[in-house]
């Protein structure tokens, strides 16, 4: 509709012609879909309002293995999200202040493979969740104050989302190569560590505090009742009073190459949950603990870097992830994972990027379900090759060892392929 919108405006049926093979050609450079909302979006910005809509789809089946031999049909899942930011400083004068709401929507068929298939741990789908139409997952305000060098956030958040600092995601568990389930890995192991008890989206005050490019700290304190289907407001203002509190520390430093600086991120961080929690297997049956706790370590690092051109990527990235929780309150005690991502490998596709990880949780003998083996495995290779600036597709496969801790389960292999548009 919209090329013959534009070529009606022109005299002739030959320009008519060019002006569609034109728009046709444009069509595949264009950042979006929509060429920012058919130009509203630009106007927009100039006001100091930004939005953003993009879609997931993702169809995985498991091939080998897991629970079930005769359940393996694949299952599609999909997703959107809908951003709105704006600057408060040009929109009301409040310099330092902004808004940022998070609108997102989820479809799937049957709630994935994990339950019917391939029983893990983990999950091998990050973005799948139950169907829901409209969430306002996050609504939050920020003020930065003192020379850009202090943050505070307060509304309702995503707590593994962030700030950014000398061009690194920190705060909290955040990974340059291993955090995004809509364009990096699928599996929830090498997203986030599933150590960290992080509530659902929710009510929370965070703070990010920066004194240099060179090292920072982070602490929050969040809901950790939080229902991401409401507001926030019943869970953190009636009946118990739980809060999640997390503090992170990290150095964002550049080291010297022939090609520029290789940015690298080093954190670690330290939680605190007061909920009670219970483990059957331990003691007295049913008993519960509260006051849990515990650390983790997340890093990653630039190792090779293609070209000087500071705005360009390329190049071979790698993390590494570790966490500890207390055995007696949590049914992982201990997890690392580890892997790489290059972008630009293949001559010519300078936007597509291979990511490789493996993942390892360690179970808790004081478990609260009955695991007959003490750990789970994941492995992950994905390559998302960019079709156009706002389309990539991502194939994927998974290998799952001991999925759900149970031995008399065989390893599972998952394929996959995800499509992410932008428009």
């Amino acid at each position: 509709m919209a090329i013959l919108l534009s070529a009606a405006n022109l005299s002739g049926a030959d320009n008519a012609k060019s002006e569609q093979i034109d728009y046709a050609g444009n069509i595949w450079e264009q950042e979006t879909l929509t060429d920012g909302f058919f130009g509203l979006g630009d106007g927009l910005a100039e006001s100091g309002i930004e939005l953003g809509l993009g879609v997931t789809q993702i169809y995985q089946q498991n091939v080998r293995g897991g629970i079930s031999k005769h359940r393996r049909a694949g299952r599609y899942s999909g997703s959107y999200d809908l951003e709105l930011s704006a600057d408060l400083g040009k929109l009301l004068g409040i310099e330092g202040g902004s808004l940022y709401m998070l609108t997102e929507g989820k479809w799937s068929k049957s709630g994935g493979i994990d339950t019917p298939s391939v029983g893990s741990a983990f999950g091998v789908n990050g973005d799948g969740a139950p169907r829901r139409s409209m969430d306002v997952t996050e609504l939050w305000y920020e003020q930065v104050m003192f020379n850009d060098t202090f943050h505070l956030r307060i509304g309702k958040m995503d707590l593994t989302g962030g700030f950014e600092h000398h061009g690194c995601p920190v705060a909290f568990d955040c990974s340059s190569y291993a955090n995004d389930e809509t364009t990096q890995f699928l599996n929830n192991a090498l997203i986030n560590n599933p150590t960290i008890p992080f509530p659902d989206y929710g009510l929370g005050v965070a703070v990010h505090y920066k004194p240099t490019k060179l090292w920072y700290v982070s602490a929050a304190v969040a809901d950790a009742q939080a229902d991401v289907r409401e507001t926030g407001f019943r869970t953190t203002f009636r009946d118990e009073d739980y809060f999640l509190y997390i503090f992170e520390a990290g150095i964002t430093p550049q080291f010297d190459s022939a090609n520029g600086p290789l940015q690298g991120a080093y954190r670690a961080g330290l939680w605190y949950d007061p909920q009670p929690k219970a483990n059957t297997d331990y003691g007295d049956a049913g008993k519960s603990y509260r006051d849990d706790a515990g650390f983790y370590l997340s890093c990653d690092q630039m190792l090779v870097k293609e070209n000087a051109d500071a705005e360009d990527s390329q190049g071979l990235g790698v993390f590494f992830r570790y966490g500890y929780a207390n055995s007696e309150r949590n049914d992982i005690s201990n997890f690392w994972s580890v892997g790489f991502q290059y972008q630009g490998l293949l001559e010519g596709r300078d936007d597509d990027v291979l990511g490789a990880g493996f993942a390892q949780g360690i179970f808790s003998d004081k478990a609260s379900t009955s695991y007959t083996d003490d750990y789970e495995n994941a492995l992950e290779l994905y390559y998302s090759v960019q079709v156009t600036p706002w389309l990539n597709i991502s194939p994927s496969v998974q290998y799952i060892g001991n999925p759900g801790g149970d031995k008399t389960v065989s390893d599972a292999v998952v394929l996959g392929v995800r499509a992410q548009m932008t428009f």
